[in-house]
């Protein structure tokens, strides 16, 4: 469980789920719509978190890689910047209904971690934990994509603490809450094991262009 998180923002939010808010019914096709049902265009980042922003010296931070993989690893943020370096742009969806285009990331793809690491044949789910205690599942599917990084960098700039800096994962084609803020720990597990938010009333799967916004 998160620590130290707004119980009456957490409580307004299973509350939004409950009803469905948002939710307008329509499917979209990530082919040919690029804003996805029920979003807005937004050109500023809005800060959203559980009311706690752990402050996380680039000293102390560290990545920790384990559960079903052949090579558990452990990233200081010396050894994560010591690792290929890509930049990607993609747009971003939040749940609370906007998205953002255009955004410029640079960091390490989770597809180099993944041929690192070299997941176990019972690895079939992940879950992202971070530095405030919040948790959040994928599949390895998802992890996979390749548009997918473990990021440090936004707009040429590192990433500030309110949008998860030091680091933090980006899995742009879900909506946003899988892409976990202040990244800790991945760890790779054979079972299913839904995260703060989706055992909250939230999908568990969060494609935007299916409006999964709740499940």
């Amino acid at each position: 469980m998160a620590e130290g998180y707004k119980d009456k923002l957490v409580a307004t939010k299973q509350a939004w789920a409950r009803a469905g808010r948002l939710v307008t019914g329509k499917a979209g096709d990530p082919e040919h719509d690029r804003l996805p049902p029920g979003q807005r265009l937004v050109e500023n980042w809005p800060v959203l978190d559980l009311g706690v922003q752990p402050a996380i010296a680039l000293a102390d931070w560290q990545l920790t890689v384990d559960g079903l993989v052949a090579n558990p690893l452990t990233w200081t943020y010396a050894e994560l910047l010591a690792q290929p370096q890509t930049e990607d742009t993609s747009d971003i969806h939040c749940v609370t209904q906007w998205s953002r285009y255009d955004n410029n990331w640079t960091g390490v793809t989770t597809q180099h971690l993944l041929n690192l690491v070299k997941p176990l044949p019972s690895a079939a789910h992940l879950v992202l934990h971070a530095y405030d205690g919040y948790t959040t599942n994928v599949t390895l599917e998802q992890f996979s994509d390749d548009d997918c990084l473990i990021a440090h960098t936004h707009d040429g700039a590192p990433l500030s603490r309110e949008h998860g800096g030091p680091v933090r994962l980006v899995i742009p084609r879900y909506y946003l809450w899988k892409s976990a803020k202040w990244l800790k720990r991945i760890e790779f597990v054979g079972a299913d094991r839904p995260g703060f938010w989706e055992n909250r009333g939230y999908h568990n799967f969060a494609d935007p262009w299916l409006e999964q916004r709740y499940g």
